[in-house]
């Protein structure tokens, strides 16, 4: 048995996404082998973060500062907006450094089993954004599930007023996936989505 402080920090690590309690275990192990190297850049790297955390208040980003990094960086493409469910997602799409547009968080999606109605979202101030003009197109990037597409669909009827064109991420057979392990969904989309060779 380990002392009351290493279970605490094994516990503290274990409620971390991805990491149940035998994950935590050796975690702490390693950082325990190596308390004198990269212990003191771990503590030093969320001392430096933990009282700077905000949510950008254009995008809903979260950064350090506010308006965010990619908010304020004058490269990005200010026509071209992508909208994603959650922060996890942005980072998801910014980290393949494809999309050179702006962002917006919706913190979440339409879900009728869990509640979330259209007010408990940042559509607002999506509509609030593309009003103010600048912004030719809105990238509608949902997750490929029903509450996703659910989203996606509400909010291309909302911005249906706005001189904006709506794309939307393609769905289907991802590069180097096996039809035996897809899915029904995704082969669905697969074939719906299905385009003339050549």
């Amino acid at each position: 048995m380990a002392s009351q402080e290493i279970e605490q920090l094994a516990s503290a690590l274990a409620r971390l996404p991805g990491l149940g309690p035998r994950s935590a275990r050796r975690a702490v192990l390693w950082l325990v082998k190596r308390r004198d190297s990269a212990l003191p850049g771990l503590l030093e790297a969320l001392e430096a973060v933990r009282g700077r955390l905000v949510e950008c208040g254009t995008c809903g980003n979260v950064d350090t500062q506010s308006p965010c990094g990619i908010c304020a960086d004058p490269r990005r493409d200010q026509r071209s907006l992508c909208v994603v469910e959650d922060v996890a997602d942005l980072w998801a799409l910014d980290r393949a450094r494809l999309y050179a547009g702006r962002y917006h968080v919706l913190g979440g999606k339409l879900s009728a089993l869990d509640g979330v109605r259209p007010e408990d979202l940042n559509i607002a101030s999506l509509l609030g954004r593309v009003e103010a003009g600048g912004i030719d197109e809105v990238v509608l990037a949902m997750n490929a599930t029903l509450e996703g597409q659910t989203t996606s669909h509400y909010l291309a009827e909302r911005l249906e007023g706005f001189p904006v064109r709506i794309t939307q991420l393609a769905h289907g057979l991802p590069v180097g996936g096996e039809l035996d392990y897809l899915d029904e969904g995704t082969l669905a989309q697969a074939l719906r989505a299905r385009r003339p060779v050549g």
